[in-house]
C-alpha cells in the first residue's frame, strides 16, 4: 500500500460521515431485504457530487465522475449477464468515483479483503444466536450472499485508513 493510493486527511474528513452513514445503510438493506435501495444509491452519488468539488482537486473529481460513469456502464453489462446484482452495480458506480486517485490495485485488494472477512462474518452469524434477533433477514436464508455489505466495507476502510495513516 502507498500513501497516495489513500485519501488525504482533508479528504476522509469531508467524506467519512456520510459515507459511513450510507454505507450502514446499504449493508443493513442488503443483509436484511437482500436489496440496496436506489435511494442510497442517489445519496452516495449526491454527496460526492456536491461535497467533491470542495474535498477533491477539481480535476480529481472530474476523473471520478468519470470513473463512475465507466463503472455504471461495465456494472450494467456485468448485471446483464446475471453475475452481480444490478444493486451492487448501481452501488458500485456511485462508490467509484471516490477512489480517484488510488491504483486500481490496492481498491481492488481491499474490496477483495472486505469480502472475505465481510462472507466469513455474515456465515458465521448465522450459526450463532444473533441470528434469532434479526429473524427476518433475507440474508440468512438465501444462497446468495449481501455483497453491499462487502461494497460497503470497502468505501468505508478507504477513509478510515485515510484518516488513520494521515494521523
Amino acid at each position: 500500500m502507498r500513501i497516495s493510493d489513500l485519501p488525504s486527511d482533508w479528504t476522509a474528513w469531508w467524506f467519512i460521515l456520510p459515507v459511513v452513514a450510507i454505507g450502514l445503510w446499504v449493508a443493513w438493506s442488503d443483509m436484511k431485504f437482500m436489496k440496496i435501495p436506489n435511494t442510497s444509491v442517489l445519496a452516495l452519488a449526491a454527496v460526492f457530487i456536491v461535497i467533491g468539488p470542495i474535498a477533491l482537486p477539481f480535476e480529481a473529481w472530474l476523473w471520478g465522475l468519470a470513473l463512475g460513469m465507466i463503472t455504471l456502464v461495465a456494472g450494467f453489462i456485468i448485471s446483464t449477464l446475471r453475475l452481480v446484482g444490478a444493486g451492487d452495480a448501481k452501488f458500485a458506480a456511485a462508490m467509484a468515483p471516490f477512489f480517484t486517485g488510488s491504483s486500481p490495485a490496492f481498491v481492488f485488494t481491499l474490496f477483495a479483503g472486505c469480502l472475505l472477512a465481510a462472507f466469513a462474518a455474515h456465515r458465521l452469524l448465522r450459526l450463532t444466536p444473533f441470528r434469532s434477533a434479526t429473524p427476518e433477514w433475507v440474508s440468512w436464508t438465501s444462497r446468495k450472499f449481501p455483497m453491499g455489505l462487502a461494497l460497503s466495507g470497502t468505501l468505508i476502510f478507504y477513509f478510515l485508513l485515510g484518516l488513520l495513516i494521515s494521523a
